[in-house]
């Protein structure tokens, strides 16, 4: 992708956005809890280095697949479970050594999805998607879990218009939610969000059925499992407005 691709260049700020919060913090700051259970910050970080580490692999076509196109085998029941796991696999490493490895994988990142092209395929945790989806999924996963460790220092994360790329991916990705509950395609979704600078994210409002109104920040949050829509000020209508409220998400 060209190092101007508008998702390339909000991934890059989210990173650093994140190195600002991690790079001046203590032991002690490193151990402090996050919102996502039984995970500090180091937890956090080190499942990010992890993910990006695929991520890689997978821009590079080394990711490989088991059997049913899925990475998660017998041995786990889902992609939680395999991140717990995987997570508790650095609880030796330092800090120090966390923040490095960390560091070392968003650079790596970065420089692979700019040696493939925007629509190339790549494997996943389940199934292909493009370079580009790729680059959002770490976006997504990026930006929440960095508002989960400004959460544990105690701060507010910095929030932009680079949410839209969110936002659009959980747009995007609904009919995926539905299956990963078990149901059938809903019929045409629109989100019409609002971003933080005042700006209006308008996806798919000319043919939908069911629409989503509100804050595009809200929008993400919930996306991310972070905020209940009964929480937020989002509203919706239509045949597929409880079950899109509910079941929307930006993860695997």
């Amino acid at each position: 992708m060209d190092p101007s691709e508008p998702v390339l260049l909000a991934l890059d700020a989210q990173h650093a956005d994140l190195a600002r919060l991690l790079e001046p913090l203590d032991d002690a700051a490193w151990r402090a809890p996050t919102p996502c259970p039984g995970w500090d910050v180091a937890d956090v970080v080190a499942h990010l280095a992890q993910t990006d580490e695929a991520a890689v692999a997978s821009a590079e076509g080394r990711l490989g697949t088991l059997a049913n196109g899925t990475l998660i085998d017998d041995s786990v029941a889902d992609v939680d479970e395999l991140a717990e796991r995987m997570v508790a696999d650095t609880r030796s490493m330092s800090p120090a050594e966390v923040f490095a490895r960390w560091s070392e994988a968003t650079t790596a990142l970065r420089t692979a999805l700019r040696t493939v092209p925007p629509e190339a395929r790549c494997q996943w945790v389940v199934g292909t998607f493009t370079a580009r989806t790729l680059a959002t999924t770490r976006l997504a996963e990026t930006w929440i879990h960095t508002s989960d460790v400004a959460a544990a220092l105690g701060v507010e994360p910095e929030v932009d218009d680079r949410i839209a790329h969110i936002a659009r991916l959980a747009w995007r990705t609904v009919p995926y939610a539905f299956s990963r509950a078990g149901l059938g395609p809903p019929g045409p979704v629109a989100f019409d969000l609002v971003l933080p600078s005042g700006a209006r994210l308008a996806l798919g409002v000319d043919s939908a059925r069911t629409t989503v109104r509100g804050s595009a920040l809200d929008l993400c949050r919930v996306a991310g499992q972070r905020a209940d829509a009964a929480d937020t000020a989002l509203t919706a209508e239509g045949p597929d407005a409880v079950a899109v409220l509910r079941l929307v998400r930006t993860f695997a």
